[in-house]
């Protein structure tokens, strides 16, 4: 279904919004639960790829299919090549089967794992004979993408003689790393990560009873950072629930989106955000520890007409879709100009929006009010994008891609004052 973003202004200056729970930590914790079932969950993601999590684990089918859920993928090729017994098919949609899953199978037929592929070699579907694991020691390339090695730690209490992961060269995305191990630590495993090696320690012993609650998602938070930067000064917005301290690598928001004029108070379990006068300057940043935001912060620099250079990003590649492919293409729908290299976006400054607040931003000139932004079955182009209605009217190309991470999204929007109809 398509929908059009009508040109739109936050009409309630202190908004509040609720966001469900991380889908990162979810499905880490999700699996978790399968392992050790004493623990119990609070406020799970309900996007979609946690529910196809949950649904997967529950299940006892031969085949298992995933559909878009590209993390999904990775925690359960780990998952059902250590269930003693079961022989599981794990296919998923047909951009899955053009995901690579080679080093993570790789990875655990080092370590003793029964894996073959159905259709073509590294990719998915593939077929798992699930069996006791008793070698413990692997390698991977440390720039791999996270997931891949979160997989493995988080199946690693369960061998017989845990994992010893060594990681090759300089690591990508360490607060995903970290997150794994934090939440291992927090349900009674022990772990350690020194230099380049992580050691997850067997678990024989039944953990003690306990509830976790799921901290609300920063990658979903990140939108709402982006509505504040090109609001006009003054505008306030209540997330909840969000700590200080937290777990999730993209709550580097909160320093990037300074840069932007946007202030950030944490109070009890909420954090507000407003957006301040400020100077808005060029951006250069190093986003390898946190790729999921790119596509917001690309947005919002173009908004707001200041070039960016965006560096870290290899991962993107092999994301729901080529996501720099796509970032360059869909804003230059909007007249900007982009660069991209295979782990790289460059924006240009423009001049198409005007800046300031006190005036009423024209359409694009030569565009009309109706740009028409295509996702590519990727919820982060949609949610990304959704910001520039502050700027200029236009469609957003199958909308409800967004239940992949964050089903009410356009709901919530229209809850502070964006004009949306189908």
């Amino acid at each position: 279904m398509n929908i059009t973003l009508h040109k739109s202004k936050i009409v309630n200056r202190k908004s509040e919004i609720k966001i469900t729970g991380s889908k990162s930590e979810s499905n880490r914790l999700l699996l978790l639960q399968a392992l050790f079932p004493e623990f119990d969950l609070k406020n799970v993601s309900n996007s979609d790829d946690s529910k196809l999590m949950a649904k997967a684990l529950a299940s006892n089918d031969e085949l298992v299919d995933i559909y878009h859920a590209g993390t999904a993928m990775r925690f359960l090729t780990a998952y059902f090549s250590v269930q003693e017994g079961r022989e599981t098919m794990l296919t998923g949609s047909k951009r899955m089967k053009e995901r690579p899953i080679k080093i993570l199978v790789d990875a655990l037929r080092e370590l003793g794992a029964e894996i073959s592929y159905v259709e073509n070699n590294g990719f998915p579907p593939i077929r798992l004979k699930g069996k006791k694991l008793t070698k413990n020691k692997v390698s991977l390339k440390a720039n791999v993408s996270s997931q891949y090695i979160s997989a493995l730690l988080l199946i690693a209490s369960k061998l017989e003689n845990g994992i010893e992961l060594t990681l090759e060269g300089d690591i990508t995305s360490v607060p995903y790393i970290n997150m794994t191990l934090s939440l291992l630590n927090e349900i009674g495993i022990k772990t350690s990560f020194e230099n380049n090696v992580i050691t997850v320690y067997p678990s024989n012993e039944k953990l003690k009873p306990k509830t976790l609650t799921v901290e609300s998602d920063w990658s979903s938070a990140s939108y709402y950072f982006s509505i504040a930067a090109i609001s006009e000064v003054g505008t306030e917005i209540t997330l909840s629930s969000y700590k200080e301290n937290s777990l999730q690598g993209d709550s580097c928001l909160v320093d990037i989106y300074k840069h932007f004029g946007v202030t950030s108070t944490f109070k009890q379990n909420s954090i507000t955000l407003k957006k301040e006068a400020s100077e808005l300057k060029p951006l250069t940043l190093d986003l390898k520890n946190a790729p999921d935001i790119a596509q917001t912060i690309a947005v919002t620099c173009f908004a707001l007409g200041i070039p960016c250079d965006l560096t870290g990003l290899h991962t993107l590649k092999i994301k729901e879709t080529d996501r720099l492919v796509a970032l360059k293409t869909e804003i230059e729908k909007f007249g900007g100009k982009v660069d991209i290299t295979d782990k790289s976006l460059h924006l240009k400054s423009n001049t198409l929006f005007e800046s300031d607040s006190r005036k009423s931003s024209p359409p694009i000139e030569g565009l009309g009010e109706a740009v028409s932004v295509a996702t590519y079955h990727d919820h982060r182009m949609a949610m990304a994008f959704a910001p520039l209605a502050l700027k200029t009217s236009m469609v957003v190309e199958d909308a409800m891609v967004v239940s992949k991470s964050y089903p009410t999204f356009w709901e919530d929007l229209k809850s502070i004052g964006f004009k949306i109809t189908s």
